[in-house]
């Protein structure tokens, strides 16, 4: 184990492997990423964060709780070991992330202070993205972000192929099933039977393609260059999955959104991805036209709900 701050070290297995080093070092509390649970160490505080080394895995959810554990055993006056199998990705990762939290670090800075007290470190691209976000949200995880729910859609991608149901927790609460649209949400519903579909906190915004030219593979008509220019770039809105839309996307990786309803089509959706009219590519895409619904904001009276004009 390798010292990275007064209070905090930063190692492999084989850190633990010895009481007396432990001792001599005077970590009072080891924290562990790795795929098992280690045993436990007599006298020791720990906490155990599973995770494979693998890009796909999720370290960003826990971080919060990583540098909450690291900044009470530093406070408390002990010295905190953070490990990992090999010493040189996830523990890496979280330390860097501290770091980023505490220190005030763009995440590139905290890892090139991590490497330079132990030059091995060497963070796979998955946990990289993954800090580069929890940056982006201001070293806090925001479950409610549009950052944080692309994030978590990309890692459902990633695993698709071995998924035989969808965690629920993807899934936004069906406008129709909520008690009440809060006053500052916009509601969305289907233009042509008035079923409400998602609201305003449901859309993932992306940033602006470069319009046409983003096309330039496929034969470009006046008509698709005149949808993509003007005002309004973006001919659709890529939401977050919503739970009525969970049987069409069970078992598929691409197919069309209609309105629970009527059935009439909404759009469509792709694990894979689609480019929306703007040029940029959205992965994955839950995409739904906007000429297919109508905007209506919630009044202050009751769940009595108004059409935007």
């Amino acid at each position: 184990m390798v010292p990275v701050l007064p209070g905090l070290y930063v190692g492999g297995a084989e850190s633990c492997s010895s009481s007396k080093a432990l001792a001599a070092a005077g970590v009072m509390a080891v924290l562990t990423v790795d795929a098992e649970e280690p045993p436990p160490l007599p006298g020791v505080r720990t906490l155990y964060i599973r995770a494979l080394d693998e890009p796909g895995a999720d370290l960003l959810s826990r971080l919060d709780e990583c540098a909450a554990f690291i900044g009470a055993a530093r406070a408390g006056g002990g010295a905190v070991l953070v490990r990992c199998q090999a010493g040189v990705s996830r523990s890496v990762a979280v330390v860097t992330a501290y770091l980023m939290k505490t220190q005030g670090l763009g995440w590139e800075e905290a890892y090139a202070a991590v490497r330079a007290a132990k030059p091995d470190a060497e963070v796979n691209p998955g946990f990289q993205r993954q800090l580069k976000l929890y940056e982006a949200m201001g070293c806090a995880v925001d479950s409610s972000s549009a950052l944080y729910k692309q994030h978590r859609l990309q890692v459902l991608t990633e695993r698709f192929s071995e998924l035989q149901d969808l965690p629920q927790e993807v899934f936004a609460v069906d406008p129709t099933i909520a008690c009440q649209t809060p006053n500052t949400e916009v509601l969305y519903r289907c233009r042509k039977c008035r079923r409400a579909l998602f609201r305003s906190s449901s859309i993932l915004s992306h940033v602006e393609g470069s319009g046409p030219t983003a096309f330039a593979h496929k034969r470009i008509t006046e008509s698709t260059h005149l949808r993509g220019s003007g005002p309004d770039k973006c001919t659709s809105y890529f939401i977050e999955p919503v739970q009525w839309m969970e049987p069409a996307l069970l078992g598929v990786t691409e197919g069309q959104l209609l309105c629970p309803k009527c059935t009439s089509k909404l759009g469509s959706f792709s694990w894979w991805g689609e480019q929306c009219s703007c040029g940029h590519w959205v992965t994955p895409a839950f995409q739904i036209h906007k000429s297919r619904v109508d905007e209506a904001r919630t009044l202050s009276v009751g769940n009595f709900h108004t059409a935007k004009t």
